[in-house]
C-alpha cells in the first residue's frame, strides 16, 4: 500500500530546499567566503601582525568589553521589561511595547547623534553626570550606553513570547503551595525563560560586536582608548589596506560565531536538564 503524503502549502521538498539553499549561498556564504579568501592573501606572520597589533588589541578590549557589559545589563533589564509588558496592564503599555522596537526602526546614526547630544559634557544631563565623576560621552561608557540601546530589543522580544505562553496559573499554584516570590521566580519562572534569555543574550552580544553607526558619534574614537574594531576596519579600508581590514573582520566574525555556538550549546543543555528534572 502506497503511503499517503500530506499536502503542504509550499511545493515539494526539492524545490523548497533548493530555493532556500540558493538564497543562503548567495546572501551569506559567498560574502563570508570572500572575506576569508581576502584575508588569506596575507601570510601567517602578516595576518598575526594585523590582528595582534597594539591598536587592534585595544580595539578588541573596547569592543568585546563594552558588548559583554551591555549584554549583561540587558540580561537583567530585558526580561524585567518583558515581564512588566506581559503580566501587567497599565496606561501606555502599548506605547512602551512599540518603543521597544524603536532601535530596530531608527537609523543607527540618528541614535548615535541623539545619545551624544544627550550625554555630551556641555549638555544638562551629561554635565550633571560629569559633575558626579562619570563622563559618558567620548568614553567607553558612552559606547556601552549606545550598545545597551541598540541591543535591548533582542532580549525583550526573545523572552516576551515565552512569557505569554507561560500561564500565570503556574505562578499562582506555586504561591498556593507556600512558595515566596523569589522562590517562584527562581524555581518556576526562570527555568522556563532561560533558553529564551540565553538566545536573546547571544543575539544582543553578536549585534553589539558589529555595531558601528550608533557608536562612532558618542565614542570619541580615540585610538587605544575608545576606538572600536569596526571603526578600525573602516580606517584600514580608507587606507586601502583591504587585507588588514578583512583580517580584523575575520576575528570579529569568528568571535561572533563562537559566542552563538556556545550560547546555543548552553541553551540545549538547559533544555535537556529541565526535561530530565520534569520526568
Amino acid at each position: 500500500m502506497r503511503p499517503r503524503w500530506r499536502r503542504h502549502a509550499l511545493p515539494g521538498f526539492g524545490l523548497t530546499f533548493g530555493v532556500c539553499a540558493s538564497y543562503l549561498f548567495l546572501i551569506v556564504l559567498i560574502p563570508l567566503a570572500a572575506l576569508a579568501l581576502k584575508s588569506a592573501t596575507l601570510g601567517p606572520a602578516q595576518f598575526w601582525d594585523a590582528v595582534a597589533s597594539p591598536r587592534a588589541l585595544a580595539s578588541y578590549r573596547v569592543t568585546f568589553g563594552c558588548a559583554a557589559l551591555a549584554g549583561l545589563v540587558n540580561l537583567v533589564l530585558g526580561p524585567l521589561l518583558a515581564f512588566v509588558l506581559v503580566r501587567y496592564r497599565f496606561p501606555g503599555r502599548k506605547l512602551i511595547d512599540a518603543l521597544v522596537d524603536l532601535p530596530f526602526a531608527l537609523p543607527t546614526a540618528v541614535a548615535g547623534i541623539t545619545l551624544t547630544k544627550l550625554y555630551a559634557p556641555n549638555e544638562p544631563l551629561g554635565g550633571w553626570l560629569a559633575s558626579l565623576g562619570w563622563k559618558v560621552a567620548y568614553t567607553p561608557s558612552g559606547i556601552t550606553v549606545a550598545l545597551i540601546f541598540v541591543s535591548l530589543p533582542f532580549l525583550v522580544r526573545s523572552v516576551q513570547p515565552v512569557l505569554e505562553q507561560l500561564e500565570p496559573d503556574v505562578e499562582e499554584a506555586a504561591a498556593t503551595l507556600g512558595a515566596g516570590r523569589l522562590t517562584t521566580l527562581w524555581r518556576v519562572v526562570l527555568p522556563a525563560l532561560w533558553p529564551a534569555i540565553l538566545a536573546g543574550f547571544a543575539l544582543a552580544f553578536a549585534r553589539a560586536i558589529g555595531e558601528y553607526g550608533s557608536v562612532i558619534f558618542i565614542a570619541g574614537n580615540m585610538p587605544m582608548v575608545s576606538e572600536i574594531s569596526p571603526l578600525l576596519i573602516t580606517g584600514k579600508l580608507d587606507q586601502h589596506d583591504y587585507a588588514g581590514a578583512t583580517a580584523i573582520a575575520v576575528v570579529l566574525l569568528v568571535t561572533s560565531f563562537v559566542a552563538l555556538i556556545a550560547i546555543n550549546l548552553l541553551q540545549l543543555w538547559t533544555v535537556r536538564r529541565r526535561s530530565a528534572d520534569t520526568r
